[in-house]
């Protein structure tokens, strides 16, 4: 949880955009929220006010709507499901979460939705519960998948990432605590995952699949053409799965969100390198503030075509979007 930006609004704000990383923790697993590990992810001087936000619901429709947000997806923070070992109590834990929010969403189906979590112990049973989360609960979309099903119910995944494992964290992390979340390791385990699912192949033999990443890429735009040479003349002929290139997978399978970048200079540069069409607006809140975002977002010098589309109109497309709350606002700059 960052501190809070000021900044004096200058520009009409956009109406009913859409936020795609906002995390909530349920009030069974508050001891995760307050445990001695939650100052890796939170300002000291906003703790209080992020053990309320974490799991009040109300509070973040109040501060949407002060914002201009329409429409809020909500998912399980870490430690998540993948933060629980035994394969039977993560499912349990995974299905009462998923309850749980989408008890919370009834109260404000226009303005609310989520992303289910699963458990990966078993991936049969991940299924299962994923097909329950689109098609009973009406959730948007899965955090972790199995492929197959993902197409199959035409709902992207949103991969985010979690605290390192025990191993990880003594390797690379004991003597340099500080790094962990946020400043570094989020970007390096989500970064290393999406790369090796597109030279194993994933995208080629499950080609309808989307894939969100959060906060703008998590540093793989800013090595993108490195990444992309290496891989076409140095990879490929050893033999790496992937057919396309990296650009086509950023094209057609890849999409970035904006949750804790609230630069527009990496904004111009994300739009330049994949294009307005694969990014969307989202704040990471409460460990960002929706203030914060928005400010920025709506006085950012973009035209106006492209902020509608990262503001709402492509998360309307990818999460198939009803009406939510001004969702169709006029806006002109």
């Amino acid at each position: 949880m960052a501190p809070r930006l000021s900044m004096v609004p200058t520009k009409m704000p956009l109406l009913g955009k859409v936020t795609l990383e906002e995390a909530f923790q349920p009030p069974f697993n508050m001891e995760a929220a307050t445990g001695p590990n939650i100052d890796m992810y939170v300002y000291k001087e906003r703790a209080a006010e992020y053990r309320s936000g974490i799991v009040n619901i109300k509070d973040r429709v109040m501060e949407a709507r002060a914002t201009g947000v329409g429409y809020t997806v909500c998912s399980l923070t870490v430690p998540g499901v993948q933060g629980e070992t035994d394969p039977a109590a993560a499912e349990a834990f995974a299905t009462r979460s998923n309850n749980w929010i989408a008890e919370q969403i009834k109260a404000y189906p226009t303005e609310l939705g989520a992303f289910g979590a699963v458990s990966m112990h078993n991936p049969k049973q991940a299924a299962v519960e994923m097909t329950r989360c689109i098609k009973e609960l009406g959730f948007c979309g899965i955090m972790d998948v199995f492929w197959s099903t993902l197409e199959e119910l035409n709902v992207p995944l949103y991969l985010h990432p979690s605290a390192p494992e025990a191993q990880i964290f003594d390797l690379l992390y004991k003597d340099h605590p500080y790094l962990i979340g946020p400043p570094s390791s989020f970007a390096i385990d989500v970064s290393t995952h999406v790369l090796c699912l597109i030279t194993n192949g994933v995208f080629d033999r499950h080609p309808k699949a989307q894939l969100i990443v959060g906060h703008m890429g998590e540093r793989m735009p800013f090595d993108f053409d490195r990444t992309h040479r290496w891989l076409e003349q140095v990879e490929k002929p050893r033999g790496m799965a992937a057919k396309k290139t990296l650009y086509q997978y950023f094209q057609e399978n890849i999409w970035l969100t904006t949750p804790g970048q609230f630069s527009t200079a990496v904004m111009n540069f994300c739009v330049n390198l994949v294009g307005a069409d694969r990014i969307l607006f989202s704040v990471d809140y409460p460990y960002e503030c929706y203030q914060d975002a928005s400010d920025w977002f709506d006085n950012m010098d973009l035209n106006t075509r492209d902020k509608l589309k990262i503001g709402r109109e492509n998360a309307k497309k990818l999460l198939k979007l009803g009406k939510y709350k001004d969702c169709d606002a006029p806006y002109h700059q």
